[in-house]
């Protein structure tokens, strides 16, 4: 907490706030700011996210580096410290294919009615384009224990028809093909869509280009299971250190 009393100082500083008007605005009193500023008290963890958040400073830069005069004029006083303004401005509704609605879904693609009814994610995606949640039930984008699996969700965004030659690259897409919902790799090759698995035993399918209704573009996912956390090396050589402990114990 060394740094943060003298990056407020300088903060009130460049801004022009007197030590109560700074206090007032993240309802402190001003011996308590004045108490930070002489680093006699430590904050708490949320009048510390509550001036970080105003002024659009990280939390790591407050508290860790001394803050200079040129990178304080660069930060922005446009976010908002009440919780419900951001929930409101951030979060993003997107309509939900689950496996019980996915035939639904292939034939009724472009009612806004029916997608209206459809159940959604709120996500914290800025944007404005269109977004669809998509539940994954097989395991074709899966390879050697890695991919997408069965539970785990895409989040897809939409690609208008005059941004199609950008893909077909290999880029994983969600896509409305005749009378079927894909979750692939997709590749154009001349008029051609072709959609390829991950999974080395399932075939590629291949429509005509004018064959596919609609193409979502996959940026996130979620996945169900818990992601391996470590280091594979290192594991390896504790256990083998431990094996070498209990044969020495032993002997």
């Amino acid at each position: 907490m060394s740094f943060f009393g003298r990056n407020i100082k300088k903060i009130r500083g460049v801004k022009g706030l007197s030590q109560k008007s700074f206090a007032e605005l993240f309802d402190l009193k001003r011996a308590t700011l004045g108490a930070y500023e002489e680093g006699r008290s430590e904050p708490k963890i949320e009048t510390i996210i509550k001036i970080a958040n105003y002024f659009s400073i990280s939390i790591d830069s407050l508290l860790t580096s001394d803050l200079t005069v040129n990178e304080l004029l660069r930060f922005k006083e446009d976010l908002t410290i009440e919780t419900d303004l951001v929930t409101e401005k951030v979060l993003k509704n997107i309509p939900f294919i689950s496996d019980s609605t996915v035939s639904k879904y292939v034939e009724y693609y472009d009612n806004s009615k029916f997608i209206e009814d459809l159940p959604v994610l709120s996500l914290p995606i800025a944007s404005e384009n269109a977004f669809r949640a998509f539940s994954v039930s097989n395991l074709e984008m899966t390879s050697n224990d890695k991919g997408l699996y069965p539970k785990d969700i895409v989040i897809t965004e939409y690609v208008n028809t005059d941004n199609w030659d950008v893909l077909g690259k290999g880029e994983l897409v969600l896509a409305v093909v005749e009378n079927e919902l894909i979750l692939r790799k997709l590749y154009f090759i001349e008029d051609q869509a072709i959609f390829k698995a991950e999974h080395i035993n399932i075939e590629e399918k291949v429509f005509n280009r004018d064959q596919v209704k609609e193409l979502w573009l996959a940026k996130y996912s979620f996945i169900k299971r818990l992601p391996y956390i470590g280091d594979e090396v290192e594991d390896k050589l504790l256990f083998l250190e431990r094996e070498l402990l209990k044969l020495k114990k032993r002997g």
